[in-house]
């Protein structure tokens, strides 16, 4: 699995709440256009393809990806806040 940082910014708010609404089903919202997200080569490719219609003109959907946990644990917040987690157990 892979994390993912994925923003956007687009103009026309009824693409922008399907953007939103499909970003949730896939990770953690941490401001009102970034979500982050852990996720494996499958279910990413599943994710752009689910978002590819909603850009349009000058809008973007960015998404980065952090290379390696010792990456992930360079990423500096600073404020409010807390990096998205994975669960460590599951429920079956």
């Amino acid at each position: 699995m892979s994390y993912m940082v994925i923003s956007y910014d687009i103009s026309d708010d009824r693409r922008r709440n399907k953007v939103a609404n499909t970003l949730e089903d896939y990770g953690k919202r941490v401001q009102y256009s970034v979500f982050e997200c852990r996720l494996n080569e499958k279910t990413l490719a599943q994710l752009l393809d689910k978002l590819k219609p909603f850009p349009e003109r000058n809008d973007s959907i960015r998404v980065y990806q952090i290379c390696c946990e010792a990456c992930l644990r360079r990423v500096i917040l600073l404020g409010k806040g807390k990096i998205a987690q994975e669960p460590r157990f599951f429920v079956v």
